[in-house]
């Protein structure tokens, strides 16, 4: 009997800022943005099969189908590229919300294609593994690379950088944001002068989808009128979670404890680095 793999981490990232700065011709955008993980996030546990069967238990019910589950799309790909024989049953504690803007389905994606190329000891390197992470969406190479990045085409040209650390309150309001409607919609900004290194301060950070959501949502509009009177605030991706930078834990836990009833959130800090990369070190 093989034993299980516990505590594989799938984090959350916060995109610090998202630029939009044009159009392509296939329809998709190009963007700016800066990704930073936080020590929150949806864990799995995998046990390696002899045959090549996949089986996904989740706390999720049936949400999502298993023909749309990215792990499970994520496992069946790697088996793919690889001719592996192997299997594997596979559980998902889901904290992380879904359509939230944090990059939980990329980042169990990432996850189980980290950890089944570790554990069916197939030997691919990051590139190999972003390259089949970039197929199935656009956010998990971030996350299989580990490293807090600077992204630049469709999200998926990344140079690593190292900004502050900071404590953040992530609220979730109840609004599940569809990313395709966003990026269809007529007033979204398009045009955002493009940024370089040099100059990626925080002096120049916005979300471009943040007005247009927020107008759409009044549950998004109402999260940031009320965590902006405690710090600089802003939404992630294209929502429908907002976030506010504070100093310390304790400051961050004491705006959570003031939040109104009806909003749900959590603390959590920014890394540089993920935890995925911390567990991968420890096999």
């Amino acid at each position: 009997m093989m034993p299980v793999s516990l505590a594989w981490p799938a984090p959350a990232k916060l995109n610090l800022f998202l630029h939009i700065n044009g159009r392509l011709p296939n329809g998709y955008h190009e963007l700016q943005t800066l990704f930073q993980f936080i020590d929150h996030g949806d864990w799995l546990d995998f046990k390696v099969t002899a045959t090549p069967e996949l089986t996904l238990h989740s706390n999720l019910g049936q949400v999502v189908p298993d023909s749309d589950n990215l792990i499970l799309k994520a496992a069946k790909s790697l088996q793919s590229v690889t001719g592996c024989s192997q299997g594997a049953e596979i559980w998902l504690d889901k904290r992380l919300p879904m359509g939230g803007g944090l990059g939980g389905g990329s980042s169990d994606a990432a996850t189980t294609l980290v950890a089944l190329n570790a554990l069916w000891q197939l030997g691919l390197d990051k590139k190999a593994l972003m390259n089949i992470g970039l197929k199935l969406g656009a956010d998990v190479p971030v996350f299989i690379n580990g490293i807090a990045a600077f992204a630049e085409g469709v999200g998926e040209k990344l140079q690593p950088v190292e900004v502050a650390e900071p404590w953040y309150l992530v609220l979730v309001p109840d609004a599940h944001v569809s990313t395709a409607e966003v990026f269809q919609h007529p007033d979204l900004p398009r045009n955002t002068p493009k940024l370089d290194m040099a100059s990626l301060g925080p002096e120049n950070w916005s979300n471009d989808c943040q007005a247009l959501v927020a107008s759409k949502y009044p549950q998004v509009a109402n999260a940031l009128s009320w965590l902006v009177e405690y710090a600089p605030s802003r939404m992630t991706g294209t929502g429908a979670c907002v976030f506010g930078e504070f100093d310390s834990q304790q400051a961050a836990l004491e705006a959570l404890a003031q939040k109104p009833s009806d909003m749900q959130g959590f603390v959590a800090k920014g890394l540089n680095r993920s935890p995925l990369e911390l567990r991968l070190a420890q096999l």
